[in-house]
């Protein structure tokens, strides 16, 4: 019995010390290391809100956030004090660069251009993407997107810029064509009344994507989109919830199991939409698997050099990649453009008058398309006043230095693009203006030669890869719609950007449809 006993004694001891040595850990993480990375930062003139235990900064984020959307809203596109009202708010209290917490994890918010551009073309390799939650890695996996592999990373690149620049491009126009007719033809019933275009633009982007990057229609492709959303509603609702380290690898939210019965369905769709496809394939239907991306991307799994192969899982996150963001940026880029344009008819009559010169009553063709300066204006107006993405982040992996600071490894660096699009230092005491002039002559006279002033697509080796197919969707439907209709801003428009993964116009945009 005695020995029994000792062994008891023992192993209660041996049990304490892990639980000792868990705590230790735990208390380490929550707050000595926060503590110290504020000190360590202060010492170097950048301050910020206090660390709160666990929380960090989030629950004072919110609720400015909340306390925003509660207040009308005025017509300006003074948009920062909106969608990211801690910014704003904390930019002005402690300077252009702060530091703020997501839980226990550091965030250095960078408004600064100059450091903006050295984190983003990141010559030395110190600043990579950071890992995603959970639910955003059920919606984007370890694609182009998100991932952190480097020679994985180069491999996909080659593959999207392939499929989506020169002569690829080129072949997707006239399918970007058919999809604005199918479009306009829809609104032929709203003439002379009001119509809700981010919707319709919405509808248009996801039939463009589904048509040029994967072979198919909205129809076919509806499944996914629709899951993709509801996924994206998943991130936006647990954007600043914190988890406690150590309990959340035991314990999954109600959120966290419903993402993963999504990521189901959405596999399940992409590998019937790729068994289709090898099936026609091996039919011979086809003498290879197409051109579009999808073609690209099940040629590359074949590959017999397997350093150039891909994976049926890579395939998947590329395909839902590609599915969200080549809908969902071009998107709120087209409604924002048209509800600028709608509030500014006297540039809307100058991008008209180009695209008659130009095309006359025909379609648009790609020579046409790169001659649109005065649209070019103004689409880059819109990127700079509504950007798609608001920040850009970015971890640190080892201790670097950032123009004159010392920062350390296992932080993260938070480029805010709202805020640097909307600084009057660098766009003039007019900054919150609509004035397409200012890129009159090109991106660096518009920024005073500040290059990492203007990020709507970021930049560096990271910048979006569908960048010209972006532009090129929307040159082609801002023309055909100037072709054919004028339009101006719906009384009954409530003006109210939401940061909703995108920039976006919670109550959508009406404007009054007039056939010319």
């Amino acid at each position: 019995m005695t020995s029994l006993g000792g062994l008891i004694v023992i192993l209660s001891s041996f049990l304490c010390l892990l639980l000792v040595l868990a705590f230790i850990k735990i208390l380490h993480k929550l707050w000595w290391t926060p503590i110290r990375i504020q000190k360590l930062m202060a010492l170097q003139g950048i301050k910020g809100p206090s660390y709160r235990f666990i929380h960090g900064n989030t629950k004072e984020i919110s609720n400015m956030k909340k306390e925003v959307m509660g207040r009308p809203q005025l017509l300006s596109h003074d948009i920062l004090s909106v969608v990211q009202p801690h910014i704003h708010s904390w930019t002005k209290i402690y300077g252009k660069n702060y530091l703020q917490w997501h839980g226990c994890r550091a965030q250095l918010v960078i408004t600064e251009p100059e450091l903006c551009k050295e984190i983003l073309n990141n010559k030395d390799r110190a600043y990579q993407k950071r890992e995603p939650t959970n639910i955003a890695k059920k919606l984007l996996g370890d694609g182009l997107v998100v991932t952190t592999e480097a020679e994985k990373w180069a491999k996909l690149r080659k593959l999207a810029t392939h499929a989506f620049h020169g002569e690829s491009l080129k072949s997707m126009i006239p399918e970007m064509v058919a999809s604005a007719e199918s479009m306009l033809e829809r609104w032929t019933v709203y003439e002379g009344k009001e119509i809700e275009v981010y919707e319709e633009f919405r509808l248009f982007t996801s039939e463009v994507i589904s048509r040029t990057a994967f072979g198919s229609s909205y129809v076919e492709g509806q499944d996914i989109f629709e899951i993709l959303m509801k996924l994206g509603f998943l991130i936006f609702k647990n954007f600043l919830k914190v988890r406690v380290p150590g309990i959340s690898k035991f314990f999954k939210t109600s959120d966290e199991i419903e993402s993963e019965k999504l990521e189901k369905g959405i596999h399940a769709s992409i590998i019937e939409m790729v068994k289709k496809r090898e099936k026609k394939t091996m039919g011979g239907e086809k003498d290879s698997f197409g051109s579009d991306f999808l073609g690209l991307l099940l040629k590359a799994n074949h590959e017999a050099n397997e350093n150039q192969r891909i994976s049926v899982q890579e395939i998947i996150d590329e395909c839902k990649t590609f599915y969200f963001a080549g809908q969902e940026t071009t998107n709120t880029l087209l409604a924002w453009t048209v509800f600028l344009l709608a509030l500014h008819t006297d540039w809307q009559e100058e991008a008209r008058k180009e695209v008659l010169q130009l095309f006359g009553k025909q379609t648009p063709n790609l020579d046409g398309i790169g001659k649109l300066k005065t649209m070019s204006m103004i689409i880059n107006e819109a990127l700079r006043l509504y950007p798609p993405a608001v920040s850009v982040i970015r971890n640190v992996e080892r201790e670097v230095r950032l123009g004159k600071l010392i920062v350390p490894s296992n932080l993260d660096v938070v480029v805010s693009i709202v805020a640097v699009h909307h600084d009057p230092q660098i766009w003039g005491q007019d900054v919150q203006l609509f004035k397409p002039e200012r890129f009159s002559e090109g991106v660096a006279k518009a920024t005073n030669n500040n290059i990492g002033a203007f990020l709507p697509f970021s930049m560096g080796p990271r910048t979006c890869v569908g960048l010209n197919f972006a532009i090129t969707e929307a040159k082609i439907a801002l023309s055909m719609i100037l072709q054919r209709y004028a339009f101006t801003l719906s009384p009954g428009y409530v003006h109210l950007p939401l940061h909703y993964l995108t920039v976006r116009p919670q109550h959508g945009v009406q404007v009054m449809l007039h056939s010319l």
